[in-house]
């Protein structure tokens, strides 16, 4: 039960945060005089703002999930995994008051303001990555030790986490490597894609211990 309630609410959270980082503020980002587009966009960027609220609401769930499912596996990496998808809440749930900021700052006329704000957003979604993205490596690890998931799912979960953090060091040396950046993102995107689907549709089975 734990586990299919777990990929359902990561389901949530991945079309609803998807649809508010990937459509709704790139398409802004995207524009040429970005606070008009903001202006453009209100009820988008309202709809975008719910989305997240909604996403990260649903991903502490996943988080308390999982540590219910987990935590007899090994206490210290559940509670390490719990801590870090607590953490990513926190700091991107914080940061959605840049989103609101840009938006009030476009319909104010501040312009230079609101591209500030949703500059700062950029910023603070590239902080929250540390632990959105680190908390898959103790995931992963407890899924290998369990033996209730095929093992494969834990390995790509931990290369994909280290994706997430190594994305991240580019984005913040290499400013221009977007594309390096983005295939590295990818591995820790496709890891949790997978993850989900096995947990939506076969959820967990009988522990086998690791060797």
């Amino acid at each position: 039960m734990n586990a299919r309630l777990a990929g359902l609410l990561y389901l949530v959270v991945a079309v609803c945060g998807g649809f508010a980082e990937l459509f709704a503020r790139s398409t802004v980002k995207a524009s040429d005089d970005v606070a008009q587009a903001l202006r453009d966009s209100a009820d988008l960027m309202k709809v975008a703002f719910a989305a997240d609220m909604v996403a990260y609401a649903c991903f502490l769930l996943v988080g308390l999930a999982l540590y219910a499912l987990f935590k007899d596996v090994h206490r210290v990496a559940a509670v390490a995994m719990l801590t870090m998808n607590a953490v990513s809440v926190a700091l991107q749930s914080l940061n959605l008051v840049n989103h609101a900021g840009a938006m009030l700052a476009a319909q104010r006329g501040a312009d230079e303001l609101a591209v500030l704000f949703l500059d700062l957003h950029g910023v603070g979604y590239l902080i929250a990555q540390v632990f959105f993205g680190g908390w898959l490596i103790p995931l992963g690890f407890l899924v290998v030790r369990s033996g209730m998931v095929p093992r494969l799912f834990g390995y790509a979960l931990v290369v994909g986490g280290v994706g997430y953090l190594l994305g991240l060091v580019v984005e913040l040396l290499a400013p221009g490597a977007d594309a390096m950046a983005l295939t590295l993102g990818m591995l820790g995107g496709i890891s949790e894609i997978a993850f989900l689907g096995w947990l939506l549709v076969r959820g967990v089975r009988t522990p086998v211990p690791a060797p």
